[in-house]
């Protein structure tokens, strides 16, 4: 593998840093057991998965709630 050095993702154009970005994210998300949640972390998750037992009609989906991010394009 290449080294990829800070000048060599400045020369790239704002798209493409942002597919580097989701490429890389990608990677990661290949592997789930590798990444480890902090006991904060999971305490967070479960506060938030209670919540949502108590209230399920609180929270939007994520497809309503990406679309009211990006603006509704």
């Amino acid at each position: 593998m290449s080294t990829l050095v800070k000048a060599d993702v400045l020369s790239l154009s704002i798209p493409e840093r942002i597919q580097l970005v989701e490429d890389i994210w990608d990677t990661i998300a290949e592997c789930p057991d590798e990444i480890r949640l902090s006991d904060e972390q999971k305490a967070e998750l479960d506060r938030r998965l209670d919540a949502y037992h108590r209230n399920p009609g609180e929270g939007a989906p994520w497809a309503v709630v990406r679309e009211r991010i990006r603006g509704g394009r």
